[in-house]
Parts: C-alpha cells; structure tokens; sequence
C-alpha cells in the first residue's frame, strides 16, 4: 500500500517494470511521526528528503528574535527537506516538524544521486520536481513582494485550498507574511464578500 502511493506519485511522470520498481522503493524508507513532533532541526548534520504519505508538515526559520517564518508546508503527495542542507550537504538552518501525524517515506541524498545515476527516468523525475518546486517559490517570492494582504491570502486559497481548514490561522498568517490580526480582518472580509 505504502509503495503503491510512491509507485502512482512516480507514475504521473515516468513508469517502470515492477522488478525496477522493487529496486527503486528499496531505497526509500518509512517513517511515522507523531503531531508536534520533529523532522529535522536546525543544526542537523545529515537531512533527508521526505515524501508525505499522510499528515501535514510545516518548515520554518527562526530569526535572531526567536520569530519563525513559515518556509513551506508539505501535503500527502508532496516533497519536504531542507533544500540547502540536503542537496549541498550542509548543517540545516530550518527546522521541519508535524503539524498533524504524519507518515513518510525518506531517501538519503546518496541514494538519490545513486537512483539518478542509474535510472534516468528516475533523474528525469527528480529534475521534474525540483523544477515544479522552483516555480512554486518564484510565485510566492512574486506575491510576497507584489500582493496586497488580501490578495495573498485570496492566492493562498486558491494554491492550497485542502490546507486551509487544517492548518492553525497563525502558520497562515507566517506563511503570507501578515499579523495574525491582520489575517484574521482579511479572512472576514474575503468571508463577506463570498456571502
């Protein structure tokens, strides 16, 4: 069951035999968290990359003032890792952790770069999403600099519309770069003007 959700998450870019699909799962393993608890943490040595099979993650930096800055959340079907650390194989700066229980499925950069080497539809798989990932960045850096407060929580809906009953009103908040007051007028008047 678990290998089926990675088989058809793969599937929607490349396909393989089940015999090089066995080898490809081999390489990738379970993990099941537990809400509020951590992934990775700022400082760790060795990152892997995760996939979620369920739950919900945040990542998030915190400043020299103790502030956190949502850096991503992470969905089932979605990727979650500390970019810098795991593909540069750097000391993390950011920390991921559970905002629900959450299962998943890791893979070490070693196993990765080995799988890309020897599978090229798995490079070309991993190069897919990488580049989804980029593009989803660039839009958010565009609507944090080009958005009203409104308008990038109007954005957030419309990008994340399964996260936004799950998630706690002030990771939102973080996420789109506003008070927590502040959200919680702009989400009354988006509420209003949909009734």
């Amino acid at each position: 069951m678990i290998n089926m959700t990675l088989r058809d998450h793969i599937a929607e870019i490349v396909s393989f035999s089940d015999q090089e699909f066995e080898y490809i799962s081999s390489h990738f393993h379970y993990k099941k968290m537990k809400k509020n608890q951590f992934l990775v943490q700022a400082g760790q040595q060795k990152v892997n990359k995760y996939f979620v099979l369920s739950g919900i993650l945040k990542s998030y930096y915190v400043d020299k003032n103790d502030k956190e800055h949502i850096v991503q959340f992470a969905q089932p079907d979605w990727w979650i890792t500390d970019y810098n650390a795991f593909f540069n194989n750097k000391e993390s700066t950011i920390y991921i952790d559970c905002i629900t229980d959450c299962e998943l499925l890791y893979i070490s950069h070693n196993d990765l770069e080995k799988l890309s080497a020897e599978f090229h539809k798995m490079e070309h798989f991993f190069r897919i999403k990488s580049n989804a990932g980029y593009v989803a960045s660039q839009e958010r850096i565009l609507a944090m600099l080009n958005l009203s407060s409104m308008e990038r929580y109007n954005h957030f809906i419309k990008s994340y519309p399964n996260l936004i009953q799950s998630i706690p009103k002030y990771l939102i908040a973080s996420y789109i770069g506003v008070s927590r007051e502040m959200l919680s007028r702009v989400s009354k008047n988006v509420t209003n003007h949909t009734k």
